[in-house]
C-alpha cells in the first residue's frame, strides 16, 4: 500500500518521511491552514528531495491559473483539489489532478469513481481534522482507485488493509505539534502501512 505524508513544512521531516519509505508528500497551499507553506519554502524542499517522490500541493478554493503558476514555479508534480470541483474544471488543469471527496454519506465515495481521488471524512474546516470515516462504507466496493485520508494513526492503519485501497494519506496523525511530524510516528505508520 502506498503513503503520502501530508502537511510537510519543512526540510527535517520530508526527508525523514521519504527515508522510511513515503512514496508522496503532501504540501497545503491553504493559507488557513496550520500546516501551511509558501510556494517559495515548498520550492526550496521539494528542490532537495531524492527523485521518485510524488510532490502533491494541496488547493482550497483557487483558480486554475493559480493553481498551475504555483505546481510549475515548485515543481509539484500532482495537483490536490479540496473543494468543490466538476471534471471540467480537472481537466484544465495542466498537471494531473487528485480530486477530493469529503464524504459525509455512502454514496459520496462513489463520487469520480473513473478517478483516483482522495476520500476524507467531511469537516468544515479543510483536512487534517483527524475525523475517521466509517470503514463498513467501503465493504465490497473497488477501493482500487481510492486513497483514504481522515483519523488513520500507526495503531489503526492495519485495520484498512483489507479493503484493498490504492493509498493511505496522513497528516495530523503523525505529528508532534500541527505542522511538526514526529518521526517515530512517521516511521511507524508507514512500517505498518507496508507490511504484509
Amino acid at each position: 500500500m502506498r503513503v503520502k505524508i501530508c502537511g510537510i513544512t519543512n526540510l527535517e521531516d520530508a526527508l525523514q518521511a521519504v527515508a522510511c519509505g513515503a512514496d508522496a508528500l503532501g504540501f497545503v497551499f491553504y493559507d488557513r491552514s496550520p500546516r501551511y507553506i509558501t510556494p517559495d519554502t515548498a520550492k526550496k524542499i521539494i528542490a532537495l528531495l531524492p527523485p521518485f517522490v510524488e510532490r502533491v500541493g494541496l488547493f482550497v478554493n483557487e483558480s486554475v491559473e493559480s493553481i498551475n503558476a504555483v505546481c510549475r514555479d515548485t515543481d509539484i508534480s500532482l495537483a490536490q483539489i479540496h473543494f468543490e470541483a466538476d471534471e471540467e474544471f480537472l481537466d484544465v488543469i495542466d498537471l494531473k489532478t487528485l480530486p477530493v471527496v469529503r464524504a459525509q454519506k455512502p454514496e459520496d465515495i462513489h463520487r469520480f469513481s473513473g478517478r483516483y481521488r482522495l476520500v476524507d471524512a467531511y469537516c468544515e474546516a479543510y483536512g487534517g481534522s483527524g475525523k475517521r470515516l466509517n470503514l463498513e462504507w467501503f465493504e465490497g466496493v473497488d477501493c482500487s482507485k481510492i486513497i483514504l485520508a481522515g483519523g488513520l494513526t500507526p495503531d489503526n492503519i492495519s485495520e484498512v488493509k483489507k479493503y484493498g485501497f490504492y493509498a493511505v494519506d496522513i497528516s495530523s496523525g503523525v505529528e508532534s505539534v500541527k505542522g511538526k511530524k514526529d518521526p517515530e510516528k512517521v516511521e511507524k505508520f508507514i512500517r505498518n502501512a507496508k507490511s504484509i
